[in-house]
C-alpha cells in the first residue's frame, strides 16, 4: 500500500472499511461568520450520557471547524439527505475563513433558541452538541473530538414512539462511500435483541 499513488491510496483506504455516516457540522467563529463542513467520521460514543465523536485531521494547517468548536464550545450535526448531496459535498472546498459555506453553497443557516452554533434549515435531522473533550491520536496526528448532545430535532413520523428507534430511510438520509460517493441506504429488517440459544427473529415481520 505504501507504493500506491497518494490519491489512489486515499480513495482505496477510505472505501475499504465500509459505508460511513454523512453529516454537515455547523459552527460559527468569533466574528460571527458561519461555517459548514461535510464530515464522514461522526460516530456514536454512548447513549448515557449521549455522546458523539468526530475525527479532525492534523491541525498543522488551519481547520475552521475545529478552531470554531474550540473557540465557542458548540457545534451542530446535520444529517445529509438525498436532495442536498451536491450542496453538502461543495462544503469540502477550501473556502477562506471569512467566507461562509452556507452562502457559498446555497444552504440556509438557522439559530434555534439560544444555541450558539448554526443548524442547516434543509437538514431533516439536527443535533445540538457541546464540546467536552478531545484526544490526540499520535499515530497519525489526528484528533478525536467528543461532544455532548444537548438537543435533537426530528421530523414527525420517523421514530418509533415505543422503543425510540429512528427510521433514517424515512428521512432519506444518505451514507458516504470513500471520499466522494453518496448512497441512499435501504432498510432490510430490524432484529430482536440477540440472546444466547435464542433464534434471531424479525421485529418488522411480526
Amino acid at each position: 500500500m505504501d507504493a500506491m499513488d497518494k490519491r489512489f491510496r486515499a480513495n482505496f483506504i477510505n472505501s475499504v472499511t465500509g459505508y460511513k455516516s454523512a453529516n454537515l457540522l455547523g459552527t460559527v467563529n468569533q466574528e460571527g461568520v458561519t461555517n459548514l463542513a461535510v464530515f464522514s467520521s461522526i460516530t456514536h460514543l454512548g447513549s448515557n450520557p449521549p455522546l458523539v465523536g468526530f475525527i479532525t485531521r492534523p491541525t498543522v494547517v488551519e481547520r475552521h471547524t475545529y478552531a470554531n468548536v474550540k473557540t465557542t464550545g458548540f457545534f451542530t450535526v446535520n444529517h445529509i439527505h438525498a436532495a442536498i448531496i451536491e450542496e453538502a459535498h461543495q462544503t469540502s472546498a477550501r473556502y477562506d475563513t471569512q467566507v461562509s459555506e452556507f452562502d457559498a453553497t446555497g444552504l440556509t443557516a438557522e439559530f434555534i433558541k439560544d444555541f450558539k452554533a448554526p443548524f442547516v434549515v434543509e437538514a431533516h435531522i439536527k443535533i445540538a452538541c457541546r464540546y467536552v473533550n478531545e484526544y490526540h491520536i499520535k499515530e497519525n496526528g489526528t484528533l478525536l473530538v467528543v461532544g455532548a448532545m444537548e438537543d435533537i430535532y426530528l421530523p414527525e413520523g420517523i421514530h418509533d414512539t415505543e422503543d425510540g428507534w429512528i427510521d433514517l430511510s424515512k428521512a432519506r438520509g444518505v451514507t458516504i462511500n470513500g471520499l466522494d460517493s453518496y448512497a441512499e441506504p435501504q432498510l432490510l429488517d430490524r432484529l430482536q435483541y440477540a440472546k444466547p440459544d435464542t433464534p434471531t427473529t424479525s421485529i418488522l415481520k411480526k
